[in-house]
């Protein structure tokens, strides 16, 4: 399962951002079921960032969020409020 949280985070706040953001995914990485996550920024809007990580289920995935949650917090004024959760259909080959 694909997690995608994506931010809209003013150049002034960048670093404040990664900052947060590291420690959210430090939070996730900790939690069972995580396979691994990124923290990356749109080479063609820079002010759109996105939380990446994947994971074994969907499951997984929710009951991490509820751990992270106050990592979370100051940063969600930032995020995009869409869906996060996706299921991987198809991957590339070994």
């Amino acid at each position: 399962m694909l997690a995608l949280i994506r931010y809209s985070v003013p150049g002034s706040q960048a670093g404040e951002f990664v900052d947060g953001a590291r420690t959210i995914l430090a939070t996730l990485a900790a939690q069972t079921g995580f396979l691994g996550g990124h923290i990356g920024r749109s080479v063609d809007e820079p002010d759109l960032w996105a939380l990446v990580s994947e994971w074994e289920g969907a499951g997984y995935y929710r009951r991490a969020l509820s751990a992270a949650r106050m990592d979370m917090y100051p940063l969600m004024t930032l995020m995009i409020n869409e869906p996060s959760a996706f299921e991987i259909i198809a991957s590339s080959p070994e």
